[in-house]
């Protein structure tokens, strides 16, 4: 009976230790198998995007505003806030990293929707500061003129000389 006890505690342990070395190795291929879902879901995230993008604003009647610092502008960008056709569309307080970005030469897409064709008035109102900590701020106007089409407006911010330029894409 003690030899019987030996005997099965033995096979026991054997058996523990192969399970041990194949769940090792399952555990590897468990781990590729997840990365590559990962992968997937990040995938069709990106697909799922572009998809929700082209079916709620489509490209007849898009219109995508982009936020962008002239080179060599030294200030830093508070906030802009869009007006298009009389109602604001978009308010956005920067963060520390999105002026830096900004600096570098960044684009903010700033707002994306859907307007008829015909022209649409746009204001823009932008705060900030000099490097000295002078705050400023300026307007400026713009006739959006939307044809058929998806329609780009890019907003270059002069900071220190208080402008704003427009350009269509």
């Amino acid at each position: 009976m003690f030899r019987m006890l030996q005997v099965t505690i033995l096979l026991l342990l054997t058996g523990v230790a192969v399970a041990q070395n194949v769940s090792r190795d399952e555990i590897r291929g468990l781990d590729e198998q997840i990365q590559d879902v990962k992968k997937d879901v990040i995938d069709l995230t990106a697909t799922l995007a572009q998809l929700e993008e082209k079916l709620l604003f489509p490209s007849n009647s898009q219109v995508a505003f982009f936020v962008s610092i002239a080179d060599g502008q030294p200030f830093e960008l508070e906030s802009v806030e869009l007006r298009l056709n009389g109602e604001i569309v978009a308010h956005h307080l920067y963060t520390y990293r999105e002026i830096q970005s900004l600096q570098k030469g960044g684009v903010q897409k700033i707002y994306t929707g859907n307007v008829q064709t015909g022209v649409h008035p746009l204001q823009v109102r932008f705060i900030g500061k000099t490097p000295s900590g002078r705050a400023y701020q300026a307007d400026a106007t713009y006739q959006v003129d939307k044809a058929v089409g998806p329609k780009f407006v890019e907003i270059s911010i002069l900071g220190t000389e208080s402008e704003i330029h427009f350009k269509d894409w």
